[in-house]
C-alpha cells in the first residue's frame, strides 16, 4: 500500500468529479420535473392549443336537453340528441354527495384539484409495482375537467398532453368555482346509460325520482355505474351492479358516512328497479301532444336567435318549454281513453268477426284493396324498399309473404307471424280517438290524447286529424236563434223541411219518429238532436250568419256553404271544436286553446312569452241560452247515461255527435271550469260500426268523457269545481219552461180578448 497522502490538486480533481456527478443526479431528478414544469406553462398560455376560458368553464358545451314542463310543475318530456339535464348542488341528497365523495375521492374537501398523494399511489403501487387494483390518481375535479372536454382519438403522446391541459382545467375550476359547484357540474356531466346523462335524468329512469330524493341504496347504485356504465348496468348485469352498489356503501361506511349497523342491511336489499322507464319520444306521458309540441318549437327555433346570432336548437340548447298540461288532468285523461277504447275495441272485433270485408262497410272489394294498397305505399317498409331499388313485384311479394313482426294490442307488444299486408289490415281494425281538454276562461289546454298509442299511430287526431263533426255543430245553429232573442223554450215544429239548393232541394230526415210532426221547445230538439228542428232553423236564418259566427269562435276550416252543415257536415279537428265550444262557457268571449306559456334558456332567462288570441263572439246572454239548451242533452236527451252510468250529477251541458253509417262518434262536454272534446273513429272512415247501437258518439265517445270527469273530480288535489254556470245579471229571456209557457198562455188569452 503505497503510503502517499493525496495530493491537493488531485483532492481538487476528485471534488469536481463529486460535483459534476452530483449535479448529474439532480439533473436526472429534477430534470423530468423542470421538464414538466416547462411543458405545463407552456401548455397553460396556449402553446399546445387553446384552453377554455372561464366563460367555457361555467357554460361547458355539452348537449343539454331541452325540458317539456308542465302547468305544475312536472318534467313530461325533453327533446335531446343526449338526455341531459342539469340539477344544482342544492337539488342533490346529501347521501348522494356522500357515496360519490367516499368512493371516487376521498380528500376532495382537501386539495386544489390534483390529488399530489394519489399521484404518488399510482406511480408507486400502480405503475412500478403493477398493482393495477390499487385505485385511480384522478380527483372528481379532474374527471370533470375529462368529461366538459372529451378526448378525441388520441395517440399516447397526444394523451400526456391532453392529461397535462385536464391538470390545468381542474385548478382552474377549483379556482373558480365552489367544491359544491364541482360536485354538481361532475353529476350533471357523467353518462349513466339508458340514455340517462346526468344524475337528474339517471334518477328519473332508473328510480321515477329527482337528485334530492334518492335513498342511500339508490345513490350508492347510481355513483357505482360511474366507474362502467355499461359493465354495471343492474338492467344488464344485476349481480356485478349490486356488488359494485355494496362497494361504494362500503366506502361510506369507510369514511365515516355510514354506520356498520345501516351497512349491514343495505347491502340485502335488491336494486328495485320496478319504477325503471327508459324516455324516448313514442313513450312516457303526453306522446301526442309532445310530439305536436316538437313541430311547433321547430318552428320557433328557426325564427330566433340566441344573443350570439345563431338559431336556437330544440334538441341541444336546453330550452325550458313551459306548457299549460295539467300532468294529473293529462294521466286521468289517458286512463280514461285506455280504459274504455280497449273495451270498445273488444266490441268492434266482435261485431266484426267472420266478416270478409272486414272492418270495412258498405264500400266495394275495389275501394277496399285501394285503402290497403295506399297504406302499404305509406309504410317505412315500403319506403325502404324503394329507396333500396327493389321492383314493384317485388316489394309486393315481400308484404304477402309471413315473417315474424309486431302488433299492437291494448296488452301490450305482441309478436305474431302473419304477412305485412295482414298486419295493414290488422291495424286498420283499431279504433282511434282524440280528447282535448281546456279551461274556458284562460284557453289553457290541459290534456292532449291524439290517440291510443303513438308508437304504432302517429297521427294526431286533436289537431292534425280533421273528421265531420255530426249534431255537435248544432249548438251554433241554435246560438244564431238564442242571439235573435229566442228562448230555449220557444216552440217550433218538427216537420219536413226542404230548401232549395244548386244541386236539388235538400230534405234532411229524422233518425227517430219520436215527436213527429208535433210542435217542440228547443230545449227538447237539441236534447234529442232532432235533424228537421236544425233545417228549420237553418232555413229561417240562413248559412252566412252561422258560417261568420264559427269564424269569430276559432274555426279555420273550409265550410261549404250549404244547409247541411246544420247537420255538421263539416270536416273539422277536435282543437277547433273544443276551443269553439269552450266559447259558450266563457260568456261568450272566444280564447284561443293555448298550449305553451313562455320559454326559457338554459340559465332561466324568458326568451319568450305567450297569451292567447280572444274575440268576443257573442253576448253574454246567447252564450248562457246555448249553455241552458246544452245542458238538456244531458238532463233527459242522448247524453242521459252521464248521469246514471257514470253518476255525474253536477251542472253539465253536452252534445253528443254521430255522422252518417256511424264513421264518427263525438261529444262535447262543459262544465263551469273545464270543457272537453272527445271524437272516436277509426282510421280509415270506410271502417266503423253498423248499428248506430254502438256506433253512435252516446257509446263511443261520451264513456271516455265521463270517465276522464269522474277522474278529474276524484282528484282532490286538481279542486275542480262542481258548481252551475254562471248566470247573467240581467236576462231578458225566460229560460224555465213552465213559466214560458204561461207568460205565452197569459199573452195569447189578452190577444183573444182584444180579438
Amino acid at each position: 500500500m503505497n503510503g502517499k497522502k493525496p495530493t491537493k490538486a488531485s483532492k481538487g480533481k476528485q471534488t469536481d468529479a463529486t460535483k459534476r456527478l452530483i449535479k448529474i443526479v439532480w439533473m436526472v431528478i429534477a430534470g423530468p420535473f423542470l421538464l414538466l414544469f416547462l411543458i405545463v406553462l407552456l401548455t397553460s398560455v396556449g402553446l399546445f392549443g387553446k384552453l377554455p376560458t372561464i366563460e367555457d368553464l361555467a357554460n361547458p358545451r355539452s348537449n343539454l336537453a331541452s325540458e317539456i314542463i308542465s302547468a305544475d310543475q312536472q318534467v313530461i318530456g325533453k327533446f335531446y340528441v343526449e338526455n341531459r339535464s342539469n340539477s344544482s348542488f342544492l337539488e342533490l341528497s346529501p347521501q348522494l354527495v356522500d357515496a360519490l365523495v367516499s368512493t371516487e375521492d376521498a380528500r376532495f374537501y382537501e386539495h386544489a384539484g390534483i390529488d399530489v398523494r394519489a399521484l404518488f399511489r399510482v406511480l408507486v403501487r400502480t405503475v412500478l409495482g403493477g398493482d393495477s387494483d390499487s385505485g385511480g390518481g384522478s380527483t372528481v375535479t379532474q374527471q370533470l375537467a375529462k368529461n366538459m372536454f372529451p378526448r378525441e382519438d388520441l395517440n399516447k403522446i397526444e394523451v400526456g398532453f391532453r392529461k397535462i391541459k385536464e391538470w390545468i382545467i381542474a385548478t382552474k375550476l377549483e379556482r373558480n368555482f365552489t367544491k359544491e359547484e364541482i360536485i354538481a357540474l361532475y353529476l350533471n356531466t357523467v353518462d349513466f346509460g339508458n340514455q340517462a346523462f346526468g344524475i337528474k335524468s339517471a334518477s328519473r329512469i332508473y328510480f321515477d325520482t329527482t337528485p334530492d330524493s334518492l335513498k342511500i341504496e339508490q345513490a350508492a347504485m347510481l355513483v357505482g355505474m360511474l366507474k362502467g356504465p355499461s359493465f354495471y348496468n343492474p338492467r344488464r348485469n344485476y349481480e356485478r351492479a349490486v356488488t359494485r352498489r355494496n362497494v361504494v356503501l362500503n366506502q361510506m361506511v369507510k369514511y365515516n358516512k355510514l354506520s356498520e349497523e345501516a351497512y349491514d342491511s343495505l347491502k340485502s336489499l335488491p336494486v328495485d328497479l320496478s319504477k325503471f322507464q327508459a324516455e324516448s319520444h313514442n313513450s312516457g306521458t303526453a306522446t301526442y301532444f309532445r310530439e305536436f309540441l316538437r313541430e311547433q318549437m321547430s318552428d320557433w327555433c328557426k325564427k330566433n336567435k340566441k344573443p350570439d346570432g345563431t338559431n336556437y336548437n330544440l334538441y341541444k340548447d336546453g330550452l325550458r318549454i313551459y306548457t299549460t298540461i295539467n300532468s294529473r288532468m293529462q294521466k286521468h285523461a289517458e286512463e280514461a281513453v285506455q280504459e274504455h277504447m280497449k273495451d270498445l275495441q273488444r266490441q268492434f272485433f266482435a261485431h266484426w268477426k267472420g266478416s270478409k270485408n272486414a272492418p270495412f262497410a258498405y264500400i266495394p272489394e275495389s275501394k277496399i284493396k285501394q285503402i290497403l294498397r295506399q297504406a302499404m305505399q305509406r309504410s317505412d317498409r315500403y319506403k325502404r324498399m324503394k329507396e333500396d331499388g327493389a321492383s314493384a313485384n317485388e316489394i309486393e311479394q315481400a308484404f304477402k309473404k309471413k315473417v315474424k313482426m309486431k302488433i299492437f294490442t291494448y296488452k301490450g307488444d305482441s309478436t305474431v307471424t302473419m304477412s305485412p299486408m295482414d298486419s295493414i289490415r290488422y291495424h286498420k281494425f283499431i279504433m282511434q280517438t282524440g280528447l282535448m281538454s281546456m279551461e274556458p276562461q284562460t284557453g289553457y289546454i290541459r290534456a292532449w290524447v291524439g290517440g291510443v298509442n303513438q308508437k304504432y299511430f302517429q297521427y294526431d287526431h286533436v289537431y292534425t286529424g280533421k273528421r265531420q263533426v255530426g249534431s255537435t255543430f248544432k249548438p251554433f245553429v241554435y246560438a244564431i236563434a238564442m242571439q235573435e232573442g229566442w228562448s230555449p223554450c220557444t216552440q217550433v215544429p218538427n216537420i219536413n223541411i226542404c230548401i232549395q239548393t244548386p244541386s236539388g232541394p235538400w230534405c234532411p230526415s229524422n233518425s227517430s219518429k219520436e215527436f213527429e210532426g208535433a210542435m217542440v221547445p228547443l230545449r227538447s230538439a237539441l236534447a234529442y238532436s232532432i235533424n228537421k228542428v236544425s233545417a228549420y232553423l237553418i232555413k229561417q236564418f240562413g248559412v252566412e250568419p252561422v258560417i261568420n259566427m264559427v269564424r269569430h269562435m276559432g274555426i279555420k276550416s273550409p265550410i261549404a256553404p250549404v244547409p247541411s252543415i246544420c247537420l255538421g257536415t263539416a270536416d273539422l279537428s277536435v282543437y277547433e271544436m273544443t276551443g269553439a265550444i269552450s266559447t259558450f262557457a266563457n260568456k261568450g268571449v272566444y280564447i284561443e286553446p293555448t298550449w305553451i306559456t313562455r320559454i326559457e334558456d338554459k340559465n332561466g332567462n324568458v326568451i319568450a312569452d305567450f297569451s292567447p288570441k280572444t274575440d268576443e263572439a257573442m253576448d253574454e246572454q246567447t252564450a248562457y241560452l246555448v249553455l241552458e239548451l246544452m245542458k238538456g242533452v244531458v238532463e233527459g236527451g242522448t247524453a242521459t247515461r252521464l248521469r246514471g252510468r257514470y253518476g255525474l250529477n253536477n251542472p253539465i251541458a253536452g252534445k253528443t255527435g254521430t255522422t252518417q253509417n256511424n264513421s264518427d262518434g263525438w261529444f262535447m262536454g262543459l262544465t263551469p271550469e273545464l270543457v272537453t272534446g272527445v271524437w272516436v273513429g277509426c282510421e280509415d272512415r270506410a271502417a266503423h260500426f253498423r248499428s248506430t247501437a254502438l256506433g253512435q258518439g252516446a257509446n263511443t265517445a261520451l264513456p271516455i268523457w265521463g270517465l276522464y270527469m269522474k277522474k278529474v273530480y276524484a282528484d282532490k288535489k286538481l279542486k275542480v269545481s262542481r258548481g252551475d254556470f254562471e248566470r247573467p245579471a240581467k236576462l231578458t229571456v225566460e229560460t224555465d219552461c213552465a213559466n214560458y209557457n204561461q207568460q205565452n198562455n197569459q199573452l195569447n188569452q189578452g190577444e183573444n180578448f182584444d180579438e
